[in-house]
């Protein structure tokens, strides 16, 4: 992490920002005092395999059948 004063990133802001996004970070120093930090959000982006979960469970053949009566009224609160 690298220590940087708010004066330094108001002069070239764009400069710090493509570092930042090139994954550095840094500690912003207000008055000689960390104030705040500036780094990468990461990523959340990635997605997951297919058949992550094969083999774990089976569906079964009636997955799709209309609700039994009596479970039909429960959820519709009859």
């Amino acid at each position: 992490m690298l220590n940087v004063t708010l004066d330094e990133i108001q002069r070239d802001p764009s400069k710090y920002l493509r570092r930042v996004e090139a994954g550095e970070t840094f500690i912003i120093l207000q008055a000689d005092r960390s104030s705040a930090e500036l780094r990468p959000i990461p990523s959340s982006k990635k997605l997951r395999p297919f058949g992550l979960c094969a083999g774990e469970f089976t569906v079964p053949d009636d997955f799709d059948a209309p609700l039994p009566e009596n479970m039909l009224s429960a959820f519709e609160g009859k």
